[in-house]
């Protein structure tokens, strides 16, 4: 008997639309033994499976994952709260100005690379901007966002030892930054601990990481390979957020999001790893007319990259104010930004999955 194909299969990394589209026809469900998970492919079914509560996401971050249910959920609440509408002022001012910044160090230059010198910074500078924090601090935190931050709140020691004295500040001289709004929040009518502060500071950082920096490059990616529809949305500004939403199907930045079965569902035994294939599922013909065109006008491009149901990304709209400022910034700063001429670096990965490098000419 012939054993179904698997993530792991030779060239699936370089492209695994081939296999997603195998997947999708013949084996919608199905076991990948190299990999370890079972495999969604489909729209509905990954969306289903988005929202499952019988399929756990990952656990959250080391202090909210101590509290009880019920309080993890008014803390999610508190979460979603401060990245809704509270973040918006506050990381929208921060993405104009870091996204201008970044813009005109290009505007001289006869080419660029736009993942390295604005996409991968442009996320964690504009956050630390609206955290309040210092800017000469934004590339230690940047490390830590690219290599120990999560978007569940997840961190490391060293920045809790970081925030300390912030918080210790924010409490006494409360401004009008995100950190001082976590320091006032009383939940329940109680102030936050420290250590909740530090949480949460974290799940905003974590919001602005590799993930966001990917779906960044992405857009941009897309947008400069239709020139057509970049002077469409040039001319349009409020088509930003459809031409972001439509490259958020086309080429999520995470392309697998695993979830963890806690019973039995159907062939799922208890305890297994569930593999939903959001590159998949957004390229599904029974979802999407002519799936693998980016179309920055589609009138309904899904909302899965981000999650779906309750397990939806609480980074999501930290994530489309990034790249509405910072097309908004490059389209006024260098209104002749265009490709480089020769090959194009195609999108590199398995689990996330961008372009690596976005060689340009900025003027």
């Amino acid at each position: 008997m012939t054993a179904p194909p698997s993530l792991l299969d030779p060239g699936t990394e370089r492209d695994p639309h081939p296999l997603y589209r195998t997947l999708r026809g013949n084996l919608p469900l199905v076991y990948d033994a190299p990999f370890g998970a079972w495999l969604i492919s489909r729209y509905a079914d990954v969306r289903a499976a988005l929202a499952d509560p019988r399929l756990a996401a990952p656990s959250p971050g080391p202090a909210l994952a101590r509290r009880e249910d019920g309080t993890r959920g008014a803390y999610r609440t508190l979460v979603s709260s401060v990245l809704g509408e509270r973040a918006s002022a506050a990381l929208a001012a921060g993405v104009e100005r870091t996204a201008h910044v970044l813009a005109r160090r290009l505007a001289s230059r006869q080419e660029a690379d736009l993942v390295a010198e604005f996409c991968q910074w442009l996320p964690t500078a504009a956050v630390v901007a609206a955290l309040g924090l210092p800017y000469e601090d934004t590339a230690r935190v940047h490390a830590w966002c690219r290599t120990g931050l999560d978007h569940l709140g997840g961190h490391r020691p060293a920045l809790a030892a970081y925030l300390r004295p912030h918080i210790v500040r924010r409490r006494a001289h409360p401004g009008d930054d995100l950190l001082s709004a976590l320091c006032a929040a009383r939940p329940g009518g109680r102030p936050l601990p420290d250590e909740a502060v530090t949480d949460l500071a974290g799940t905003v950082l974590g919001a602005a990481g590799e993930t966001t920096a990917r779906a960044l490059a992405s857009f941009l990616a897309n947008l400069l390979d239709h020139p057509r529809q970049l002077e469409l949305v040039r001319a349009r500004p409020e088509l930003t957020g459809v031409a972001w939403a439509e490259s958020l199907r086309h080429d999520p930045p995470l392309q697998i999001v695993p979830r963890r079965a806690l019973e039995p569902i159907g062939p799922i035994p208890e305890g297994a790893t569930v593999a939903c294939l959001l590159g998949s599922a957004g390229r599904d013909p029974a979802r999407f007319a002519d799936p693998d065109r980016y179309d920055a006008f589609r009138a309904d491009p899904g909302e899965l990259a981000y999650g779906s149901g309750r397990h939806v990304c609480l980074g999501a709209p930290l994530a489309r104010l990034t790249a509405e400022g910072g097309l908004r910034a490059l389209l006024t700063v260098l209104p002749g930004l265009r490709r480089a001429p020769g090959p194009r670096p195609r999108a590199e990965g398995l689990i996330s999955r961008s372009p690596r490098t976005l060689p340009v000419c900025p003027r």
